[in-house]
């Protein structure tokens, strides 16, 4: 559903691409073409690199208590990533912020959780990092018995060297004070990744599970479209990659046919055991919610997914009528399973709407991440003029200084046809349209880009109609010409204008097969207050934990809106406590686990470590 997405984010190393590479698009080949298009769940996390962290809400603390909490050593803004429990022990992934240096996980020891300390770390490959993947089992099949702890790993390019790895790793973590990797940085190395020979994909997330006298892992493959890869883990020193999935092609009802695919890609996931069946719940973006039975991992069955309602839920019932983001991101069944609670995570507050003056029509764009966006009330003006594909060596021709120039995509990184422009100079903004392709013509997508000229993504039917020419979405899909425009030549009057739609929030839905059924959202009252869209940090949910008490109790980790908690009421989300500690917070993990009677949570912030909470209220 990425035709309504604004810019989000990429790891900043995500994209330190080759200047000059000649990009070309095979139908029959899987991988993800590279020109810097926001198309994995590695750069969903790039807004973070341009702004909006700064600051943070006022202190909280309502039927929650904080139990305890300990400073990870060596701790910079950024550096934390995801938490997983098992046993007595907490482990939080190292992210690649600051520097992208000692990628990995800290252990913790909670056995007294008022007194956590870290206690190791376990180190990944030199120049890869831990994210959104941390998650701890007990695996016991004929092959192994032992509790194991799955990271994945992300590469930061300008790192990269002949100790770099992606894929998983595994690690027995049955004495997590003496850990001993079973497999490291493995995955799909088929067709060769963006690293290199050598190098299995990165991935963004894993989840294992062990189902009797089997175990598997699933991965996020950032590197292809087939995105969904399942692994034979059954033997974790010997793992085999036996099936690899691509949503929307085996199941095209997730996608919203009004909406595209350009962005529909996996971000993260869980398997639960529900009855008799392996039910595996994924956070497709702006695929959606999408549920699955996975008995057999190697021939996934649909059960349900969702859909993005437009215009969006929240915003129309807090006075703003905007369409929906999308950006399904992370997600959880209920403990008894009657519900899905869901986390759409979005970091920009202020997208840019299109006014075609002339025709008096407006079109939805995204902003590179890049370049600089517009404020709050900013608009810029001016006649579109044509300007090609805009590659290093091509020529130019100079705007009047009021003109926008409008590229097509294809050949070489958007970051280097923004340079060209800026290069020819006379242009107040840059429309960047899509190619023909099948999943190009009228989607959206972000642009991983930098340039110092605000710079737009548009749909290739808008652009035709800024130029008055016939578009055919079938015919374009089907194509791979370019536009049928000469070099230079004008078209409509443009004005582009930001406006504000809010921060990234919760669903809930019934957990039905089909179509879910969306019964309500959540999100806290300043994420759609517009006098906290800077200055006060993130105000986007991140992560969801479903308590294992209470079919109706839901924690979330909020980054700066703090930790969370909300009961389900009457298929209402309604919240019933929340902490921000002094000085703020910046979560992004929560888990769940058991202390005999009692029920805490073990909640990752990225600028400190970890935080342990007990729910107090009603």
């Amino acid at each position: 559903m990425k035709r309504w997405l604004q810019a989000s984010v990429a790891c900043g190393t995500a994209v330190l691409l080759l200047a000059g590479a000649a990009l070309a698009h095979d139908p029959g080949d899987n991988r993800l073409e590279d020109d810097g298009a926001m198309n994995s769940g590695k750069e969903t996390h790039a807004a973070h690199q341009h702004g909006g962290e700064d600051g943070h809400l006022p202190p909280v603390s309502n039927n929650v208590d904080l139990i305890g909490k300990a400073k990870a050593s060596g701790v910079k803004p950024g550096r934390i990533a995801d938490v997983g429990v098992f046993g007595n022990y907490a482990y939080l992934g190292a992210f690649w912020e600051p520097d992208c240096r000692r990628g990995g996980v800290y252990v913790f020891d909670i056995s007294n959780p008022a007194a956590p300390k870290e206690v190791g770390f376990i180190n990944t490959g030199n120049g890869s990092y831990v994210g959104e993947g941390v998650h701890i089992i007990h695996v016991d099949t004929p092959s192994f018995t032992g509790d194991v702890l799955a990271f994945n790993n992300e590469v930061c390019v300008d790192r990269a060297n002949g100790a770099t790895v992606g894929g998983l790793t595994l690690v027995d973590v049955t004495d997590p004070t003496r850990p001993r990797y079973l497999t490291q940085g493995f995955g799909d190395f088929t067709p060769t990744g963006i690293n290199g020979p050598g190098v299995a994909h990165e991935i963004h997330s894993t989840f294992i599970w062990d189902a009797g006298d089997k175990a598997y892992a699933v991965m996020v493959d950032n590197e292809e479209g087939a995105d969904v890869d399942i692994v034979d883990i059954t033997d974790p020193r010997s793992p085999e990659l036996i099936a690899e999935h691509d949503l929307n092609t085996k199941f095209p009802q997730i996608v919203q046919s009004d909406l595209g695919t350009a962005e529909s890609f996996l971000h993260d996931m869980i398997v639960k055991k529900i009855g008799k069946k392996w039910i595996m719940l994924l956070s497709y973006w702006d695929g959606g919610y999408v549920v699955l039975d996975v008995t057999d991992p190697t021939k996934p069955k649909y059960k349900a997914d969702s859909d993005f309602p437009n215009p969006d839920s929240l915003g129309l019932e807090r006075g703003l009528n905007v369409p929906p983001e999308g950006n399904a991101h992370q997600s959880e069944f209920s403990l008894n399973n009657t519900h899905i609670v869901a986390a759409d995570e979005d970091f920009t507050p202020f997208p840019t709407e299109i006014l075609n003056v002339t025709d008096n029509t407006k079109f939805q764009s995204t902003s590179g991440t890049g370049t600089p966006p517009l404020k709050e009330g900013e608009t810029i003006e001016g006649q579109a003029r044509y300007v090609g594909l805009a590659c290093p060596g091509d020529n130019v021709p100079a705007g009047d200084g009021t003109q926008i120039a409008v590229v097509e995509r294809g050949v070489c990184f958007f970051s280097e046809k923004i340079a060209t422009v800026e290069a020819a100079g006379g242009y107040d903004a840059i429309v960047v349209f899509n190619s023909e392709r099948p999943d190009g013509c009228s989607d959206l997508l972000t642009m991983l880009a930098e340039g110092n000229t605000p710079s737009f993504f548009v749909g290739r039917d808008t652009a035709y109609a800024m130029f008055d020419l016939p578009y055919d979405d079938e015919a374009c899909r089907a194509g791979t010409g370019t536009a049928p425009l000469e070099i230079g030549q004008t078209g409509d009057t443009l004005r582009f204008r930001s406006y504000f739609d809010g921060w990234g929030y919760v669903r809930l839905f019934s957990n039905n097969e089909g179509k879910l059924t969306e019964l309500d959202q959540y999100a806290i009252p300043e994420a759609h207050d517009p006098e906290f869209a800077k200055g006060f940090g993130d105000l986007s949910v991140h992560e969801v934990a479903m308590s294992e008490r209470d079919n109706s109790l839901a924690y979330f980790a909020y980054y700066s809106g703090g930790f969370r908690v909300a009961r389900i009421e009457n298929d209402e989300l309604v919240e019933k406590g929340g902490f921000i500690d002094e000085g703020g917070n910046n979560f992004w993990g929560a888990q769940v686990f058991q202390r005999g009677a009692k029920e805490y949570v073990a909640a990752s912030d990225r600028d400190f470590g970890l935080y342990i909470f007990e729910y107090t209220g009603p």
